[in-house]
């Protein structure tokens, strides 16, 4: 099995995320049912791959990242989340929020070439209809 790329990763989810509707449902994956966006990404492209995963592995790629997500992510999601709340008492608030997104852009790539980085530790199994989504949601 060749090793998966993170930039034609990074390109799908980019690709997917704008789709209309994937990103309201993504974001309620996430803030309703508390699920990664970039796992479940790599879950929709292993299905767009062909490639399933097992149990043991989804949780292996949740354990990658759970650190990086709460120490990282969530922290600067929150701060972003509290100056849109209060925007109107933040002088700068329109370069503060551009600064931040692209903060949290970065970020995210970084979490995926993680998520990459640990999957391709994994014998992945080709499969003609995976699943691999509704293993995780």
């Amino acid at each position: 099995m060749n090793l998966l790329n993170s930039n034609d990763f990074w390109q799908f989810a980019c690709q997917l995320y704008s789709k209309d509707g994937m990103q309201a449902r993504l974001l309620d994956y996430q803030n309703q049912q508390g699920k990664n966006v970039n796992l479940c990404l790599l879950l929709y492209y292993l299905d767009s791959l062909n490639l399933a995963i097992s149990q043991a592995q989804l949780s292996k790629l949740e354990q990658c990242i759970s650190a990086f997500d709460q120490q990282v992510l969530k922290p600067l999601r929150t701060s972003r989340a509290y100056l849109k709340a209060n925007h109107t008492e933040i002088a700068d608030y329109a370069a503060i929020r551009k600064e931040l997104l692209s903060a949290e852009l970065t970020l995210e790539k970084q979490q995926q070439q993680m998520l990459i980085t640990t999957i391709n530790s994994f014998a992945l199994t080709p499969c003609s209809t995976p699943h691999n989504t509704s293993l995780y949601l």
